[in-house]
């Protein structure tokens, strides 16, 4: 059974530089590429970001690209999500998931921008 719990999200001002971990407790990231979604109140989840199973590669989407950027801890079975720069339209639920024979979400971090 594949569980992600996502962490560190909460109240953070414009311009803030949060780093939600999504842990992977039982899952071997080099085997599995991971991603990030993010859903905005009233909005489609819209992708955010990937890292490829070697942790060599990783996309960005259009809004975030250049601001965020995703790593993973091995050791520590942990995928992080640095957002730098962040924006009220930033203001989302961000998901962690896996394609591991099925697909796997987390139950998702609360993340607010405002002032």
């Amino acid at each position: 059974q594949v569980q992600l719990v996502e962490s560190g999200g909460g109240l953070v001002q414009p311009g803030g530089s949060p780093r939600p971990p999504c842990a992977a407790p039982g899952l071997t990231l080099s085997n599995a590429a991971m991603y990030w979604y993010r859903q905005a109140p009233g909005k489609a989840s819209e992708y955010v970001a990937t890292i490829t199973n070697t942790g060599e590669s990783t996309n960005y989407a259009s809004p975030v690209k250049g601001r965020f950027a995703i790593s993973k801890d091995k050791p520590k079975n942990t995928v992080y999500l640095q957002m730098n720069s962040l924006k009220p339209e930033d203001t989302a639920m961000y998901y962690c998931r896996v394609f591991f024979g099925t697909v796997y979400w987390g139950r998702g971090t609360q993340v607010t921008v405002s002032s």
